[in-house]
């Protein structure tokens, strides 16, 4: 791991519009290999208005999100794992496994 590399986690405090109405999934992610870069994933998925939390695990290759399905589409959370790599070093892909 590259001392380069560190990720602070961004914190979010959800609207009650986006605690409206919930529902979790679980998504497969490739492409992590470090704490660093499920806090990159994290980041990119807590960031969407809709997402209410996000649990990434880079060992397990996966992310639980709470999300709310009437304000964010299961596309909008594979576009957000995607975008969090977008820096030229690290190649993030997710897909739906529950």
């Amino acid at each position: 791991m590259d001392e380069n590399c560190h990720v602070e986690p961004v914190q979010k405090i959800a609207t009650a519009e986006e605690q409206q109405v919930t529902k979790w999934i679980v998504l497969g992610v490739h492409g992590m290999g470090c704490v660093n870069c499920a806090a990159r994933v994290r980041n990119g998925l807590i960031g969407l208005k809709g997402v209410t939390e996000a649990n990434v695990d880079h060992v397990m290759a996966t992310a639980a999100v709470k999300f709310n399905p009437h304000l964010v589409t299961l596309a909008d959370l594979f576009d957000a794992v995607a975008r969090a790599g977008n820096d030229g070093h690290h190649e993030y892909r997710a897909y739906s496994i529950m």
